[in-house]
């Protein structure tokens, strides 16, 4: 461009920016206003007085919850609040932000990205640009506009004076080239038309997004939780969503997109924390993992629960207050036959049995005291009395029918070969020690127990008697409080009823003030039923948890997303089709992302070349720029000193950007020496690993703690060893060349494998 154009491009690009700083004043004044309104209707709301009933305490903390909610959703609305600006063929104009905002006369000021009439942005293109004229992309920090950039996409309908300049890189290009801050930011203002589609594709259904590195998938996912959150309230807001991902570090790395969001309701777990009260983050050695994963658990689970319902090999004598009696092996197996006919789990059925061997016992105790006569209601109340006052009545009924918590159980099995043995005769001896632990080490629970243990507290239930109670007396209780609500948010008139309904104010609050919040409630209850359900890297979920997840999401509504070539987990899956069908059939979606905005082409055909060369046969995605080509630099075996020079030569050239040092699970390069050797070569607090590496500019992550993360620079330790370390070795050393979105640099004493021969300086 000569100077005069130059010139006057700059000038243009000034002018524009100047005019969307004052929108952009007017919108930020009104999110301070609102916000303002807000704390103040809470502290009024706070401080007033609730008229001594319980009805008015409720509506006060009802109120109290909402001004609350509403302001916990505006709080990470602050960093580019808006984005974008559609220019459409009727002259008016729509500003795209991250939440909704009217003024006071309630005319819309910024429309919510995941409004209807906000598609536009994501969707239009010059052949299919409906009612949109211009698309214009702003880039905002701080309050302030730093750039704008035009997409025309009907030259036509715009006057001379009208017609904006594309300036800088784009959109697009600006936010994958950022630095990398150890956070996952959202992508609000840069969606792509193909991630968009999938984003509002429909709640119902299980919707299966396949997508290779850097396509997008897990903000895709995020992305599309707050969109469902947004467009489905009524339903979600009673039912929650549950998103499960790898690893405590990829949740720490994703925490803050979804209140940035608006959202903050949504459950995070990882997969060994969905058995609620046990927090998982050990792994089995594969051949473990394996089988813990495979669905002949269920059988073992399910035997293991019979063997605990057991009727004694002789007669049992038992002392009733001086008085001895006998008691058949038929009586307990007509009781326990009598309780598993209810279908009810163990625990849940334990009464029924109970309640059919105490009145056999009864009678034999009436037939003691008084042979041939029948007691009445009192005397039998009084022989019942005696009965449960028998430390060998009480012995007896635990040994035929124990009480089980899921943890003894499972725990029982792990330490106990004979147990064991009769619980699962179909495995084979060598699959038997695979389980067998240590009885110090059977409660020390691995990601591959939770499924496990989540099945046998399905197996073994509650003793729901006192629940079932409670439910009575609740139902009746609740009626009340609901017909006094509605007549008092009738007699108050006004708006009160639209802002909350006689039914939510019964349903969401007790006598004794608020109850707790739909993730709260879903974090204590094990059997809670999810609205939907979103899983990241789905491809490492073994069928006994697609099991567990299935059971927390009966209308089966689900997202999952990941990507099949980078299956590391013994128990993952090797096909979509083959791990949905045993629970939808094909009664499922799928949906593909096929371009990779964060790994550079340079880096990707490295990638590719080495699944090629395992014989894994799958289609990469097309990367979006060119990057840098990959460099190897050669070491000597377990020099940590020299791996060290390496990463310090890089973080001084790092500036604000983000390292990664992808090192084997074991081996000499293992990450505790490893990190230690880094932290001695880097500033103090440079170096991070465990569920906090991401907090420090440079992380040392093994690939699997890698999975879902992308950082500008990664330092690759010894590929060799990481293609080696498991059966999945080739998905692994795939997932870690593709973390980088800048620079991959290779550092090895062993020749690289297969598919790396091209690497610069091999």
């Amino acid at each position: 461009m000569n100077p005069q154009k130059q010139a006057g491009a700059h000038a243009d690009q000034s002018r524009e920016i100047a005019s969307e700083q004052t929108q952009l004043d007017v919108i930020y004044t009104r999110l301070d206003q609102v916000r303002a309104e807000l704390r103040t209707r809470l502290d009024a709301t706070l401080r007033a007085d609730a008229g001594g009933t319980a009805l008015g305490m409720s509506e006060r903390d009802a109120m109290v919850a909402m001004y609350r909610e509403r302001l916990a959703s505006l709080a990470g609305a602050d960093d580019r609040l808006c984005f974008g600006r559609l220019d459409l063929r009727d002259s008016s104009r729509l500003y795209i932000g991250r939440i909704g905002l009217a003024d006071e006369d309630l005319e819309p000021m910024l429309i919510d990205w995941r409004a209807p009439v906000a598609g536009a942005f994501y969707q239009a293109t010059a052949q299919a640009p409906g009612e949109l004229v211009r698309r214009r992309h702003l880039t905002t920090r701080d309050r302030m506009v730093l750039a704008v950039e035009d997409d025309v996409l009907d030259l036509d309908a715009l006057d001379d004076a009208e017609r904006g300049h594309l300036v800088g890189e784009g959109a697009l290009l600006a936010a994958v080239q950022a630095a990398r801050t150890g956070r996952m930011g959202d992508i609000i203002a840069t969606i792509q038309a193909e991630q968009d589609s999938i984003i509002r594709a429909d709640l119902r259904g299980v919707l299966v997004v396949q997508g290779g590195p850097g396509t997008g998938k897990t903000v895709v996912a995020l992305h599309r939780a707050a969109y469902l959150l947004y467009t489905h309230r009524d339903r979600l807001a009673r039912t929650g969503v549950l998103m499960v991902g790898p690893s405590p570090v990829f949740l720490r790395y994703i925490e803050r997109v979804l209140p940035a969001l608006g959202e903050t309701g949504v459950v995070m777990r990882t997969p060994g924390t969905l058995f609620q009260g046990v927090d998982a983050q050990l792994e089995d050695e594969p051949p473990v993992a394996g089988l813990k994963g495979d669905l002949a658990m269920v059988q073992m689970v399910a035997h293991a629960v019979r063997l605990r319902q057991r009727t004694p090999e002789a007669v049992t004598v038992m002392d009733v207050d001086g008085t001895a009696i006998k008691v058949q092996p038929a009586a307990f197996d007509a009781a326990i036959r009598h309780a598993r006919s209810s279908n009810k789990p163990h625990n849940g059925a334990r009464p029924l049995f109970m309640r059919h061997l105490l009145d056999h016992m009864v009678g034999l105790l009436a037939e003691q005291d008084a042979p041939g006569s029948r007691p009445d209601a009192e005397e039998r109340a009084g022989l019942l009395e005696a009965l449960l006052d028998s430390d060998d009545v009480r012995e007896a009924l635990d040994a035929a029918w124990t009480k089980l918590r899921p943890q003894d159980l499972i725990a029982d099995l792990y330490r106990d070969p004979q147990l064991l043995a009769a619980a699962a005769p179909d495995l084979s001896p060598a699959q038997r020690r695979l389980l067998w632990r240590a009885p110090e080490e059977a409660e020390r629970w691995t990601i591959s127990d939770a499924p496990i243990l989540d099945e046998a507290a399905e197996l073994l239930g509650e003793d729901d008697r006192a629940a079932q109670l409670a439910a009575r007396l609740t139902a009746a209780r609740r009626q009340q409080e609901v017909d006094f609500a509605r007549d008092a948010l009738s007699y108050a008139g006004g708006d009160t009823e639209a802002l909350i309904s006689a039914e939510a104010l019964a349903d969401r609050f007790a006598d004794t003030g608020p109850q707790l919040t739909v993730a709260q409630r879903a974090e204590r209850d094990r059997s809670w039923a999810f609205g939907h359900i979103v899983v990241d890297e789905a491809q490492e979920l073994s069928p006994m948890a697609w099991r567990l997840l299935m059971r927390r999401c009966p209308s089966r509504s689900m997202t999952l997303v990941g990507d099949i070539a980078q299956t590391s987990a013994a128990a993952g899956a090797d096909s979509w089709a083959q791990t949905m069908q045993p629970y939808v059939g094909d009664r499922w979606k799928l949906a593909e992302l096929t371009v990779n905005y964060r790994t550079p082409a340079a880096v990707m055909v490295v990638a590719a070349a080495v699944l090629k060369a395992a014989g894994i046969s799958t289609q990469p995605p097309e990367s979006a720029r060119a990057g840098e080509a990959p460099r190897a630099v050669r070491l000597q075996a377990g020099d940590l000193a020299a791996l060290a020079g390496i990463a310090q030569t890089e973080f001084d050239g790092l500036g604000e950007r983000r390292m990664a040092v992808i090192a084997p699970a074991a081996g000499p390069w293992a990450a505790g020496p490893l990190a230690a050797a880094l932290a001695a070569a880097l500033p103090e607090g440079a170096v991070g690993q465990g569920d906090g590496a991401l907090d420090a500019p440079v992380a040392v992550l093994s690939p699997r703690q890698s999975k879902g993360l992308e950082v500008d620079v990664v330092i690759l330790v010894e590929p060799a060893d990481i293609l080696e370390g498991s059966s999945r070795g080739a998905n692994d050393l795939y997932v870690a060349i593709t973390r980088a979105t800048q620079r991959l640099v290779v550092a090895h004493a062993r020749a690289l494998p297969a598919g790396m021969e091209g690497v610069e300086g091999a």
